[in-house]
């Protein structure tokens, strides 16, 4: 089948939508037919202009990215075989511990990420970005929490394009301790952990990431550079969930712990 162009309008009428959603979670059944993306490119487009309307609306600039499905566990829970890319936005970083009115949401969840603070801009557009690259723009890496929204009535059946549209489900992250001191590290094979009231419920080794954090990154910065675009100082980078996501309940508290990196929590009251 081939992909089914929309109309700039419909775009923005899209981005509108899900921009609602994201101010007031339901149960979203889907976007209409005549702005729903049929294809990642037109998702893309879609969640750019969600971006703008987030920075109209008064959410401040995009502050980073997120990347989704870049572990097993996550590609096989969410039906995805490939990496997507999401916005994050200055309101919705937070460093922790950071404390969230369930309330706020649909059907949160957290997911255990190692998190990148971009030193120096990586643009792969003048020049072919590997893993020496990569680690020469990092200024620093964390342990984060990506906090996550179930805004779908349901979630495996809404499509991928929409879920890239509205930043595959991102809602907040948290960050903990920034480290500076990492490349001594060996990111392939450090272990991170989630915790849910103090009992672990999954773990996962950086090396599920694409087969190394590093690679996220680079498959981000080659993203950016189709788009026109590249990574820039200060903006921050999930790479991924080395856990399932964990969809919690009011009162829940979670933590995630990264080996080499420290930890980071967050209660939703």
């Amino acid at each position: 089948m081939e992909p089914t162009s929309i109309t700039p309008e419909s775009i923005t009428q899209a981005a509108g939508i899900l921009g609602d959603l994201r101010l007031r979670p339901v149960a979203f059944g889907g976007l209409p037919d005549g702005c729903r993306p049929a294809d990642a490119a037109t998702a893309y487009d879609i969640q750019d202009a969600l971006h703008q309307w987030f920075t109209d609306q008064g959410f401040g600039r995009r502050a980073g990215y997120k990347i989704g499905c870049t572990t097993p566990v996550m590609q096989r829970y969410m039906g995805v075989g490939h990496p997507c890319a999401g916005g994050i936005f200055d309101t919705h970083l937070h460093h922790g511990p950071a404390e969230f009115e369930y309330a706020g949401f649909h059907r949160p969840g957290v997911e255990c990420e190692i998190a990148v603070e971009i030193g120096i801009g990586l643009d792969a557009r003048r020049l072919p970005v590997g893993r020496e690259e990569a680690a020469a723009a990092i200024a620093a890496l964390y342990p984060a929490i990506e906090v996550v929204d179930d805004r779908y009535r349901d979630l495996m059946k809404v499509g991928t394009p929409t879920l890239i549209a509205d930043d595959f489900c991102q809602s907040a992250a948290v960050l903990g301790p920034r480290n500076t001191d990492w490349h001594d590290a060996d990111l392939g094979a450090i272990t991170g952990r989630t915790l849910v009231n103090g009992a672990e419920v999954g773990r996962g080794r950086g090396a599920d990431v694409l087969g190394h954090p590093l690679q996220a990154l680079i498959w981000l910065a080659e993203h950016l550079a189709g788009r026109d675009r590249a990574l820039e100082a200060g903006e921050i980078v999930l790479l991924g969930s080395l856990v399932q996501c964990q969809w919690l309940k009011a009162g829940d508290a979670a933590r995630v712990e990264i080996e080499a990196l420290g930890a980071v929590s967050a209660e939703f009251l």
